[in-house]
């Protein structure tokens, strides 16, 4: 039979099968009336439970503790203030994660599976959610099953260990069903739909984002800082309990002092911080084009240093056309190129057999000849197969694969190295075709040389990612000669090393090497768990089943715009548009937002040795109390709360990869905290000594002092230079404002705290302006010496 080509028709090479025509328009739409969505809707907890729950854990107990014992010492206002903390941080804390998960929901929407139906005697790729039963859809590898099919041609092998927890692969082949949920390791097929939603085996289909919580090295950064400040805090508070004794104070006294005490060296508000933070920057991200599926891989990205990046749609614009044709006589090239349609399959929708298809269709190729039956890729077999029936009706195969695959089978071995040596110099994806009667009597017809040019962005990203101290790497399937051809064209430097680099026995990959060649999607998790071993925080790119391994595994995970769902539902970041240069917003978005929960640690942490040295030493050298428990809880709100708004703080993204050392951050705290400890005792004496104030307007003097320098101390290590060298965001600024004006207002006006004249509060606050400007330059030492 003689079979045109004609231009923007769909090819389908069937011949020889049940005509399958598949659905119409507006059947399709009747039954999706009748049976609904192809979807299982998730059970969501109610929201007042969740909210609930934010009263439950370490903190929430330590201030409901405080709550009662203030009750039960009559100490009600107290009382109400921590109450009110209490609160005012589960309501924070909830809102900012129902807005994380407002934005999962428009992630999950955004990667809605997708499946290849025939539609009007046409292949259509639409969302599984609008599958009916009775469509036809082709599955091939890498695919989630996204309904229970009946297979109608073809062979698949499945993964259906999340459905039945069996993990031995499942075959499935012309009769037999394939359940909704599984995943297509091998093979392809053609099946009709015949169950949908919640009538399918195992009723779900599309849960793609995994809500399991995973710890992140930020949750350890967190832990960390607690166990230091709580423990240098239980230190000072024992020795004021034991001065208490001493002195025979009465316990009624003293144990609320200690409890704030603990209190107040507690970052009550650090998780919300860090959740506020990374909410914006995964919103700003989103805008950029990059969908953030786990928050903590926002402070992950900031301290990444090595990226390992496929090819493929990646550096490459994923656009395969034919570049060259090498026939052995005596085939032409137009016989080659026949043969290579015979051997593939638009409904496989593989980028090299839609390639060599769209290549047929430009060049009006006729095919003369019956397809009995085909067989898809094998990466096994590294082939695939098409049995034809010829016009004088003879029959005949024909192969499509891997050159030194197909010519090893044609018995000329190693004849044609050179061939593919000089295509691959070019950066062609190499392609034999060969064909015969049978496995043990081909024919090698020629080459086909398939051309996906990089992007023309590539070769700027690589450097711009170099400049930011990430060392990229190239990862591909593809020959050395072939992968270091492309890597000269993106500008990418070093040693082309084989797969055998990333199996070797060493704990570590050499790191001259750059190019990875001849690597299956399975060695990649090998590669990822050699760079982390190394120390390494480790970003992976990856777009097929066979990368979900590897992008769970790094911290970083990226699935490219083009990439399965299976991939999309392992990775943390998943770009929206092709190409990685997302990648490098995602990266310098990453680094703000690290500098700004850096400045919000860093002032916390030097607040709290301030305040509690302040507090504990006040007490022992004056056997007073230099601040009222209140006045203490009132901090909190003025100095942790007031201070969120470095959230949205304008800040230069650090020129390296930014990773947590808390040690280095409790020696710098504890450097700038002297100098304010020395200011805030000369407060204390200037107010009692020489103003001779009463005890309780000194009190309220050095509450309003611990608020300023609290201020102070944030525009201090905002950034890693001079004060003056950059303008904060408006709404930090208004926030320092309102905090301000707030703290003068109550202590001018007496409400909560003695008044106190406002000439000592304008005085107090030129005094800690000018103490900001002078140890500007000692904080520029300070950071040098710790190298911070």
């Amino acid at each position: 039979m003689n079979m045109n080509l004609p231009d923007k028709q769909p090819l389908s090479i069937e011949q020889n099968k049940p005509a399958l025509t598949g659905l119409s328009t507006a059947e399709a739409a009747e039954r999706l009336k009748r049976y609904g969505s192809n979807a299982v809707r998730e059970q969501k907890a109610h929201p007042v439970s969740l909210l609930i729950k934010k009263f439950w854990g370490p903190i929430p107990w330590m201030l409901e503790v405080t709550i009662l014992l203030e009750i039960y010492l009559g100490k009600t206002t107290e009382a109400m203030i921590i109450s009110a903390l209490l609160v005012f941080n589960a309501m924070l804390s909830f809102f900012q994660e129902r807005h994380a998960q407002n934005a999962l929901e428009l992630l999950r929407q955004k990667l809605t599976v997708q499946s290849r139906v025939l539609r009007d005697g046409t292949w259509q790729v639409i969302p599984a959610e609008n599958l009916v039963p009775g469509d036809i859809i082709h599955l091939r590898m890498g695919d989630f099953i996204p309904a229970d099919v009946k297979v109608l041609d073809g062979q698949i092998q499945m993964d259906q260990s999340s459905l039945t927890g069996e993990s031995a692969p499942v075959d499935g082949g012309k009769g037999q069903e394939a359940y909704a949920g599984a995943i297509v390791k091998r093979g392809e097929a053609t099946g009709e739909v015949i169950a949908t939603g919640t009538q399918t085996k195992f009723g779900k289909t599309a849960e793609l984002v995994r809500t399991a919580k995973t710890a992140s090295h930020l949750e350890e950064v967190v832990f960390s800082i607690v166990k230091y400040l709580v423990v240098a805090d239980v230190a000072l508070a024992g020795i004021v309990a034991a001065y208490s004794v001493v002195l025979k104070l009465p316990w009624h006294t003293i144990l609320p002092f200690i409890l704030i005490l603990l209190v107040a060296s507690v970052p009550v508000a650090l998780p919300a911080m860090f959740t506020l933070t990374t909410a914006l920057g995964a919103t700003e991200l989103s805008r950029k084009g990059v969908l953030v599926s786990r928050l903590s891989a926002i402070e992950e990205a900031a301290a990444m240093d090595v990226l390992a990046s496929d090819k493929t749609g990646t550096l490459t614009e994923n656009r395969l056309s034919l570049a060259a044709i090498k026939p052995y006589p005596p085939f032409t090239e137009e016989e080659i190129l026949q043969f290579a349609i015979l051997a593939s399959d638009e409904a496989t929708q593989d980028p090299l057999d839609l390639a060599i298809l769209e290549a047929a269709r430009q060049r009006k190729i006729t095919v003369s000849a019956e397809l009995l039956q085909f067989t898809p890729f094998d990466p096994e077999k590294k082939r695939s197969e098409g049995l034809i029936k010829q016009p004088d009706g003879t029959t005949r195969k024909v192969m499509k694969g891997a050159p030194l695959t197909l010519a090893q089978l044609s018995g000329v071995g190693e004849k044609i190295e050179e061939e593919v040596h000089e295509f691959a110099q070019k950066g062609y994806r190499v392609l034999a075709v060969a064909v015969g009667n049978d496995d043990n009597h081909l024919r090698l017809a020629g080459l086909i040389g398939l051309y996906d040019p990089p992007r023309k962005d590539s070769k700027e990203l690589i450097q711009s990612l170099g400049d930011l101290g990430i060392r990229v790497l190239m990862v591909t399937g593809d020959d050395a000669q072939t992968a270091q051809a492309v890597a000269q064209q993106v500008g990418l430097s070093g040693n082309v090393c084989s797969v055998e680099a990333i199996k070797s026995q060493g704990e570590r990959v050499d790191d001259s090497c750059h190019i990875f060649a001849g690597v299956f999607p399975e060695d990649k998790i090998h590669l990822v768990q050699k760079l982390q071993k190394a120390g390494h925080i480790v970003g992976m790119t990856g777009d097929g089943v066979n990368d979900a391994p590897a992008l769970k595994q790094a911290e970083v995970g990226i699935a490219v715009a083009s990439a399965t769902d299976v991939a999309k539902a392992a990775a943390s970041l998943v770009l929206t548009t092709s190409g990685l240069g997302n990648i490098l917003s995602a990266v310098k978005t990453s680094r703000e937002i690290y500098q700004r929960m850096l400045t919000y640690t860093l002032n916390k942490i030097i607040k709290t040795f301030q305040i509690a040295l302040f507090l504990s030493l006040g007490f022992l050298l004056s056997r007073e109390f230099v601040i009222t428990p209140l006045q203490i809880v009132l901090l909190l709100f003025a100095n942790d709360f007031m201070t969120m708004s470095i959230a949205t703080d304008r800040v230069t993204a650090s020129s390296k990869p930014d990773r947590w050392n808390v040690f280095s951050l409790m020696k710098v705290a504890l450097l700038l905290a002297l100098p304010v400890l020395l200011l805030s005792f000369g407060f204390f004496y200037t107010a009692k000594s020489l103003l001779h104030l009463p005890l309780e307007q000194v009190q309220s003097l050095m509450f309003v002092m611990l608020v300023f320098t609290g201020q102070a101390n944030v525009y201090l290590v905002r950034e890693r230079h001079h004060v003056w060298n950059s303008v904060p965001s408006r709404w930090m600024l208004l926030g320092t404002l309102v905090d301000v004006l707030l703290v003068s207002l109550l202590a001018s006006q007496g409400i909560l705290i003695p008044a106190i004249p406002f000439s000592l509060i304008g005085m107090t606050l030129a005094v800690v302006g000018l103490y900001l400007l002078l140890i500007d330059r000692l904080k520029m030492r300070v950071f040098r010496l710790a190298r911070f």
